[in-house]
């Protein structure tokens, strides 16, 4: 395994990979990586030749009141994990390596970042998009994995990828989970333990959600109405929000099959998201 910083050697890795016939996975991270980073690795070696972490702490999609200083930078551990999961290499630049001096050019998305995430931290999407569209352009992989725990973010990279022409695969990968039912996120290490018990509330709420829906009740109003009850119930939590959208990301007023049941809770100062795809194998 290979650790590059700089675009025009990971570029020249990859140009003698392809012109063997090799194809290229890719599994995007901000780092501090876990378990369910290395699902997408071990995916991306099932249907790959060569894998590639990219990792980078992208300063384009934080807010400015946002935990860009703190975001955890693990380098060393994550390249162990990574050497153990038998990636081919990292790709880790500095970030003037990738935004330059003057970053004037910019991706935007319309519509789809319009609620959720998108509309709680303005800007978010266009750091991501910009960032990821760059990275393509690099690494030029076959495929490129993405959890669906950050579900609008896998649905804009979709459309993103699709309306700019890439001749990139984007393939969901299923959120991974702690034994308690806790996704897994670089920022769970931000919770205190008390914190880490209340954090629960978000995959019991989701678990609830379906049960509901499933039993008949599935207008979205009176839905969304009993998890933030719910959530209320928690002293460390306070809602984001709770939503039921479509694959375009828009508020449902009946909750169907393959609708998405979103959250976004403080607990405490951590922010965490979690998400149910209705009609999906409730795994927690």
């Amino acid at each position: 395994m290979t650790v590059e910083t700089k675009i025009t050697e990971a570029r020249k890795i990859i140009r003698e990979k392809k012109n063997d016939g090799w194809t290229i996975g890719l599994v995007p991270t901000m780092g501090a990586l876990h378990e369910g980073h290395i699902s997408l690795v071990e995916r991306s070696k099932e249907e790959n030749d060569f894998t590639i972490v990219w990792i980078f702490v992208n300063p384009i999609q934080f807010g400015p009141n946002e935990d860009f200083q703190k975001y955890p930078r693990t380098l060393e551990k994550d390249a162990e994990l990574c050497k153990e999961a038998g990636v081919d290499m990292i790709f880790a630049p500095d970030p003037e390596e990738i935004l330059g001096e003057n970053l004037l050019s910019f991706v935007d998305i319309n519509g789809l970042c319009d609620n959720l995430c998108g509309s709680k931290r303005p800007g978010h999407f266009r750091g991501v998009c910009t960032i990821v569209a760059k990275f393509f352009n690099v690494l030029t992989p076959d495929r490129a994995y993405f959890g669906k725990k950050d579900i609008q973010q896998y649905f804009i990279i979709k459309k993103m990828t699709k309306d700019l022409n890439f001749d990139i695969e984007i393939i969901p990968c299923k959120i991974i989970r702690e034994n308690d039912g806790l996704a897994m996120s670089s920022r769970n290490t931000y919770l205190t333990p008390e914190e880490r018990k209340d954090a629960l509330v978000l995959n019991r709420v989701l678990k609830y959600g379906a049960e509901i829906i499933a039993s008949g009740n599935n207008e979205s109003k009176s839905v969304i109405s009993e998890l933030k009850k719910m959530i209320g119930q928690v002293k460390s939590a306070k809602i984001d929000y709770v939503s039921i959208v479509d694959e375009n990301m828009n508020d449902v007023q009946i909750a169907e099959k393959g609708n998405i049941l979103a959250l976004a809770v403080f607990i405490g100062k951590t922010r965490l998201i979690d998400n149910h795809t209705i009609g999906e194998e409730i795994c927690y």
